[in-house]
């Protein structure tokens, strides 16, 4: 047996002084020659335990056997039977604490690039323009309403379609894709990726309407009346904010709004499309998770002098991606760890210029298992920034509960669903993803929105609730 290559095949990309000048995506993705050769680093084990840490099952050991020898097109089938949207899972999946970390290989050495090498698949399908649709069952005679066009709804509406009923998928933005377009940046996760993965799933008979706001446009009720059954997608676009004295000055925004102006308004494409969004050159982005990542790295490329990364625990603590903390320190971002904002002040204009922080220091876990923020006394300094970017969490949009009132929620507004079958309180309607959990992965929502689809057959074949 051949020795086996400690670390991982590295992944080319763009240096850290070329990408904080454009929005381009960071790594340009294996070559075949470097595909194969990480495939080649895959033990096959007999009981894999890399397929048990993936959400949605993916038969790892199959896909990636294919790739070593060379049969990429079998690859992407195997890929395909239990993901539907490999492209994207492959850049913003948080394969480190999943699968890899359940490699066998992590005992003694990295562990084997399963992220790298499902997006190595979905490229090489994209480039050779011959994508390959399932067979579908014969006509259930079913109808399916699903609500959100995100990671969650996608994969349920490719399951249902797949599965022989008529789905019609709603979107309340006018792009499908849910946060894979408004939130995540086009450097991590290009638009046209989304999209081809969007257009994949109508592919499969799913029918996508956009700007159709249910809450509003129709309540889940009046869906219920054309459909047999409904699934609830809608993700968690609500923002949070400190409520902080001065956190009303101008210049202070949610994550949510300063990524959806550079995405999904364009800002990236200047000056093609002169979107109104802030260019600050001190900018403060608040918040330890892959969201102020993004955030900080974004305004770098909308021209900072200065982007900094306030949190209040320390590197260890962080829940962002350990490559989105180190991508971001490769550009630029300056960390301020054990870091606490408590005021923000303003100018003659009313603009945010000042921000008033807190030395921290760490006690005992709290419950999240990670150690307590404890405030420094008389540790008071401030910070001059001329914009800030709160990326503390959100919560689900209140619209749809607020429209269901016989639909059960739990206290910070997301509703309640079985985790095992995605079933609400309400007959025929079933939900997953942020909406359910709160703000979480992409592959989660994904994973929750395949459990669902598998609990709804089961619903519309057998009538039992």
């Amino acid at each position: 047996m051949a020795k086996i290559n400690p670390k991982k095949t590295a992944m080319r990309e763009q240096t850290p002084q070329e990408r904080v000048k454009n929005f381009k995506e960071v790594p340009y993705g294996y070559s075949e020659e470097d595909a194969v050769l990480e495939a080649q680093r895959c033990l096959k084990c007999k009981k894999p335990s890399c397929i048990a840490g993936c959400p949605v099952e993916i038969d790892i050991p199959g896909f990636i056997s294919k790739i070593a020898e060379k049969d990429f097109k079998n690859a992407i089938k195997i890929l395909k039977k239990k993901n539907v949207l490999p492209a994207i899972c492959g850049r913003v999946c948080p394969q480190e604490d999943q699968c890899e970390k359940e490699c066998v290989l992590i005992k003694k050495m990295e562990p084997v690039g399963i992220g790298r090498l499902e997006r190595f698949a979905a490229d090489w399908e994209a480039a050779s323009g011959v994508t390959e649709i399932p067979e579908k069952h014969t006509s259930t005679g079913k109808k399916v309403a699903v609500v959100g066009a995100g990671p969650a709804g996608l994969v349920f509406a490719g399951d249902m379609a797949q599965l022989g009923h008529e789905v019609n998928l709603f979107e309340a933005l006018h792009k499908a894709g849910g946060v894979l377009v408004y939130g995540i940046p086009e450097f991590r996760l290009p638009k046209a990726i989304v999209q081809r993965e969007v257009e994949y799933i109508e592919k499969l008979g799913v029918k996508l309407t956009t700007s159709f706001v249910v809450g509003n446009t129709q309540t889940i009720d009046e869906l219920l009346q054309e459909n047999d059954a409904v699934f609830i997608g809608t993700g968690a676009g609500l923002p949070w904010f400190m409520n902080l004295p001065g956190e009303n000055f101008s210049g202070i925004y949610s994550a949510n709004e300063y990524l959806v102006r550079s995405n999904l308004m364009k800002a990236y494409l200047f000056p093609e499309y002169d979107t109104p969004i802030v260019r600050g050159k001190r900018v403060a982005t608040i918040g330890g998770g892959n969201v102020a990542m993004d955030s900080a790295r974004t305004a770098l490329r909308l021209g900072a002098e200065k982007s900094m990364i306030i949190y209040r625990r320390s590197k260890t603590e962080m829940p962002a991606r350990i490559e989105e903390i180190h991508h971001a320190g490769e550009e630029g971002v300056q960390f301020e760890f054990l870091t606490l904002p408590v005021k923000y002040y303003g100018d003659e204009n009313g603009w945010v210029k000042e921000m008033e922080c807190l030395r921290m220091e760490l006690g005992e876990p709290d419950a999240s298992g990670r150690r307590r923020p404890i405030n420094i006394p008389g540790s008071e300094f401030r910070i001059p920034v001329d914009t800030v970017v709160v990326a503390i969490g959100q919560s689900p949009n209140p619209l749809i509960p607020q429209t269901t009132p016989d639909l059960q929620v739990a206290k910070h507004g997301n509703i309640v669903a079985d985790e095992k079958t995605g079933k609400t309180s309400k007959k025929s309607v079933f939900a997953g993803g942020d909406i359910v959990t709160g703000a979480a992965t992409v592959i989660l929502a994904m994973g929750a929105g395949r459990i669902a689809a598998k609990a709804c057959d089961e619903y519309l074949k057998t009538g039992i609730w």
